[in-house]
């Protein structure tokens, strides 16, 4: 890991917002962790059931596949910064509340799903913000690339670091002292935000009907092959592959006979592997080929998948997850820096918008997908499924890549032919 880091790994730090950015979301996010990991083994403590782990997943994240594409108005309609602080402090809002009821001992599963549900719809208005505001406070735009992949090292790091803390203190202290450390961490968000030296906000004079901005960014997105197909394979991705975590719970409690200590270890050895692929994302040079990467790593992450799904040995397994980890946590910045240079500025927000309703929307569908096929087939089999259709996809996008790229050389050869005639003609 220390070979990855050079020079142009933190560069997109000399933007003193963005350096603020990353410490209080780096701290917010690691509460976040914590909190979701405690959710999650609280539910499947209670009901034992894989169906019940998915409906859990389901409730945080499918609303901010329904509400992503207003969240993307608005961020395209009104100040970006603002919108951040609202949705950061309804946040610490819904964690204070889980905390409450935790606390008192009167939580029941319909409650804590339906909290679940209220963060899901803050997130949809929260990531089409938060996401292109990492382009308004980067002072030189070449390093808007660096700063997402920085920005991707940042959610990962807080996962190698939120569910191990979450697993220990699950276990020592109870799950209501992470949801209590998650609303703290809140705190450290806002500040970083308050800090920040940004210029004037200049509202968009222009104001449409939010049909006809919800419109436009279908049109855009319809239009523009290089994004819609990044999104689509992103899609594929997220709702067959990207959900084997939800199974986790099964593999430590039953195949690796553990406790809400092992659960955090498992995803902490997944957030190690993230980590390191995010830290190789930033330090890439300019110009490379993200789409190639895209496809290396979709194998990468077939691959290892296929071989943790029937891996009873903790060790070995463990190794298996840092490259598992390594695979999927690169998927999602590679694709997100593929849309936001390729995004026209007016439409960011919405293209953005749509990235997370195909990252964070398909993910809750999958995860509902995977516990139910999980009850017939069981996790190992679920797993190795998941493994076999990151292959297939990840050949049938070369496969259209590959053909994208001969169509463009033909219609080159093409047009020089046809102006080389036209000169003999002249």
């Amino acid at each position: 890991m220390i070979k990855l880091l050079n020079i142009r790994t933190f560069k997109a730090f000399q933007s003193r917002n963005y350096a603020l950015f990353f410490g209080g979301q780096l701290v917010s996010r690691i509460g976040m962790w914590m909190q979701r990991t405690a959710v999650v083994w609280i539910v499947y403590s209670m009901t034992h059931s894989t169906f019940m782990l998915g409906v859990t997943v389901f409730a945080e994240q499918f609303p901010s596949f329904l509400f992503s594409v207003f969240g993307g108005v608005v961020a395209d309609r009104y100040n970006r910064y603002k919108v951040l602080m609202i949705t950061q402090i309804v946040s610490a809002v819904q964690a204070i509340l889980l905390t409450v009821l935790v606390f008192t001992g009167h939580h029941q599963i319909w409650q804590i799903l339906s909290l679940s549900v209220l963060l899901g719809i803050v997130n949809a208005f929260d990531i089409p913000a938060r996401q292109p505001l990492v382009h308004d406070i980067i002072n030189k735009k070449e390093d808007l690339p660096n700063a997402i992949a920085l920005n991707s090292t940042l959610n990962n790091l807080a996962r190698l670091i939120g569910p191990s803390l979450s697993g220990i203190i699950l276990t020592q202290f109870g799950a209501a002292n992470c949801f209590l450390l998650n609303a703290i961490s809140f705190v450290a968000v806002i500040i970083s935000l308050m800090l920040m030296k940004l210029p004037p906000y200049h509202p968009n004079p222009v104001k449409k009907k939010v049909m006809t901005d919800l419109k436009e960014g279908f049109l855009y997105m319809k239009n523009t092959p290089k994004i819609s197909v990044i999104l689509l394979i992103l899609s594929l991705l997220s709702l067959l592959v990207v959900p084997y975590n939800t199974l986790l719970p099964v593999y430590a409690k039953v195949i690796f006979h553990g406790d809400a200590a092992t659960f955090g270890y498992i995803n902490s050895f997944i957030g190690l592997g993230a980590v390191t692929a995010a830290i190789y994302l930033a330090s890439l040079k300019s110009g490379t080929s993200l789409k190639k990467i895209l496809f290396t790593n979709t194998l990468i992450l077939g691959v290892s998948l296929i071989i943790f799904s029937h891996l009873n040995v903790f060790p070995i397994a463990m190794a298996i997850a840092v490259v598992c980890g390594f695979g999927t946590m690169s998927l999602i910045p590679i694709c997100n820096t593929i849309l936001q240079l390729e995004a026209e500025e007016a439409m960011r927000g919405r293209v953005i918008s749509f990235f997370a309703m195909a990252a964070f929307g398909m993910i809750p569908l999958g995860s509902l997908l995977i516990g139910f096929v999980s009850k017939y087939i069981g996790a190992p089999n679920s797993i190795l499924l998941q493994g076999i259709m990151a292959l297939i996809i990840a050949f049938s996008f070369y496969a259209l890549h590959k053909k994208k790229t001969k169509n463009k050389k033909k219609l080159l050869t093409i047009n020089t032919e046809e102006t080389d005639n036209i000169n003999n003609t002249i």
